[in-house]
């Protein structure tokens, strides 16, 4: 899993009881496809894969909160992203338990976001 020196440069000054799951929710993302990379856009923590896939809203203090910028776009039936806009999906975890629990489920709509990139 490659981390980028900017990302790892935001953390450092990251200041949010979210950080902890935060920083797992990255590990996740990251290890389901080493063609997932990251990059600071819009001051936040950004995964791309053949475009931006999904950005954290750091400010957010009672959850981990991930955009998934076309995330109405991506195939298949995933409960964790939350909307009904014509563009983007939002998933949120309370807690690292929340986090641990739906693993499989974050890294499977990854993966339908690379099979739809192609």
């Amino acid at each position: 899993m490659a981390k980028n020196a900017d990302v790892e440069a935001w953390f450092k000054t990251y200041n949010n009881p979210q950080k902890p799951g935060v920083q797992r929710v990255r590990e996740l993302i990251l290890a389901t496809d080493p063609r997932v990379t990251e990059c600071i856009k819009w001051k936040a923590p950004t995964f791309v894969y053949k475009g931006n896939m999904a950005s954290f809203y750091p400010k957010s203090k009672q959850h981990v909160s991930l955009m998934f910028h076309q995330g109405a776009k991506i195939p298949g039936d995933h409960a964790i992203l939350v909307g009904d806009g014509d563009t983007a999906r939002n998933a949120k975890w309370p807690d690292l338990a929340a986090i641990e629990a739906g693993a499989d489920e974050l890294q499977a709509v990854v993966r339908a976001w690379i099979e739809l990139k192609g």
